[in-house]
């Protein structure tokens, strides 16, 4: 569904993602791990068209992805789960989701949000409510029902549970798996390394922009990834 060639992503002289590949089948949880400024989110912002490559390509079903127009991969059938959820707090919790079917056409929206309200139940109760008073647990379900009012085909989750109280990640994990068995792919930046391989297919880990390690969620849960990370801890 996804493959990334050979992609390098510069801010001024600063090399953030280095010649990476990185692919993604339909109806896949993948995870990418990493040390913080290892290329994660950026990685993820330019595949949804923030940023533009300096080198190489992002394909979604075999076309090329338009860089550095995110609202046309959004109609492409991608959304992201920004880190830090990103609402509109000053909004309201509909106003936050009709935002999120901007790239869908007008007459499946009330169909959308009522489906999402009977998912989201918190939601649903809250939705005349300014979002900024939402909990952040409340803010992250918020931010995730906004990316599927744009009906995608794959979700990018970069780090769904910062900050998050562990009953609350739990509720996000199973949401995600759920939303795979719905026929959802997902492409998820995450912390919580082992929890992640857990509720993951495959998985890549980053280091200074490159891929550095990538296998089966299963090879990566028995790998020493404070290695990975960090290099030979010990030693130093």
């Amino acid at each position: 569904m996804l493959e990334v060639a050979g992609l390098t992503v510069r801010y001024g002289v600063v090399t953030a993602v280095a010649e990476l590949d990185l692919r993604v089948e339909r109806g896949e949880i993948v995870v990418v791990l990493g040390p913080n400024g290892a290329g994660k989110s950026t990685l993820l912002r330019t595949i949804a068209g923030v940023h533009r490559p300096a080198a190489g390509s992002v394909r979604f079903d075999g076309s090329a992805l338009p860089s550095g127009v995110p609202e046309n991969v959004a109609r492409r059938g991608i959304s992201l789960v920004p880190e830090g959820r990103r609402i509109f707090g000053g909004l309201t919790v509909e106003e936050n989701l009709r935002l999120g079917a901007t790239p869908r056409p007008r007459d499946s929206e009330a169909a959308n949000l009522e489906a999402l309200y009977g998912r989201f139940a918190v939601l649903a109760e809250r939705r005349r409510q300014v979002a900024g008073t939402l909990s952040g647990g409340e803010q992250q379900q918020l931010a995730i029902a906004r990316a599927l009012m744009a009906e995608p085909r794959l979700i990018l989750y970069d780090e769904p549970s910062l900050g998050l109280a562990p009953r609350i990640v739990d509720q996000i994990f199973e949401l995600i798996a759920e939303l795979r068995d719905e026929g959802v792919t997902s492409l998820l930046v995450e912390q919580n390394a082992h929890r992640a391989l857990g509720l993951a297919d495959r998985g890549y880990v980053l280091s200074s922009g490159r891929v550095i390690a990538q296998g089966s969620a299963t090879e990566l849960d028995t790998t020493d990834l404070t290695r990975l990370y960090f290099g030979d801890v010990g030693a130093a």
